[in-house]
């Protein structure tokens, strides 16, 4: 059956943001194209991306920009993804290194293509990174890896200061948005992760059609296995082909959830309807 196409909620005005520009923004763009680097940023559409390229930052991608997943939530291309790059490490260490960034969050897509899912990529993209540009310090938000703690180690034994791992959405909504990930897997990546000492941080989107207890719950999940960093922030509709937007949430209530996320014990909450989970991720370092 072809999939319906749904016509886009109209966006309330505290979700219009102004495009700054600047000498930085253009800084970025051209290492970018001039290495073929991959952001999040603009693969996954990031609202952000002009405040954060117009500051010197950026999230690069790892593993190419063709997943192996179909979430209904993201606009990643999903495809038969290309073999490894290995010169993509080298280049995305000498652009942290060029860009004078001090910190720098590492993402990839998922590669369920590969026997190792592509850790040892992130391995060596991480211990790269390291041996470049000295003093910098780094969050890499990773895949599930299908739960395979043998692959997580690859990424826990590089020290990287925070691992990250979305959950994305609330339990009874996982199945319809997310693709082979479980709500359940999830959490239990985020719990092995904590249970190595390092910080561990997660991520919603809202306006799938969650509950405010399924929201509420979700926090108690995530403080029951060590998160100690979330971030919460408002569902975009990428095209008429993805899951369509539910609701537009208020700053008033994303205020209110980050006020019962911090008093859950989460050490550092980012609430609000433009966060994404890697926005200003210097901040969840201290």
């Amino acid at each position: 059956m072809e999939e319906e196409k749904v016509s886009f909620r109209r966006k309330p005005e505290w979700l219009k943001v102004k495009l700054p520009h600047g000498f930085k923004t253009k800084d970025v763009v051209g290492l970018l194209n001039d290495r073929h680097l991959h952001t999040i940023c603009s693969s996954g559409m990031c609202p952000n991306k002009a405040e954060c390229w117009g500051a010197g930052t950026a999230t690069f991608m790892l593993c190419g920009n063709i997943c192996t997943r179909n979430c209904r939530f993201c606009n990643v291309s999903t495809s038969r993804p290309k073999p490894l790059d290995e010169n993509e490490i080298t280049d995305i260490a000498d652009s942290i290194r060029e860009l004078g960034l001090r910190h720098v969050v590492i993402t990839s897509v998922d590669r369920d293509d590969l026997p190792d899912q592509g850790a040892g990529h992130w391995a060596k993209a991480i211990r790269t990174i390291r041996e470049k540009c000295p003093g910098v310090t780094m969050e890499v938000l990773i895949p599930d890896f299908q739960g395979r703690y043998e692959l997580i180690d690859m990424i826990v034994a590089e020290g990287p200061e925070i691992i990250s791992h979305n959950l994305e959405t609330v339990r009874r909504l996982t199945p319809e948005v997310r693709s082979v990930a479980t709500y359940e897997r999830s959490l239990d990546v985020l719990r092995y992760i904590a249970s190595k000492g390092i910080r561990t941080k997660s991520g919603i989107m809202l306006g799938l059609g969650e509950t405010p207890e399924e929201i509420i719950q979700t926090m108690d999940d995530l403080r029951g296995v060590g998160c100690e960093v979330m971030t919460i922030g408002q569902y975009l509709q990428p095209s008429r082909r993805h899951y369509e937007v539910k609701a537009y949430i208020t700053p008033e209530q994303f205020e209110e959830y980050g006020r019962i996320a911090r008093s859950k014990g989460f050490r550092h909450v980012e609430s609000a309807p433009m966060v994404r989970s890697s926005y200003h991720a210097e901040k969840h370092l201290h």
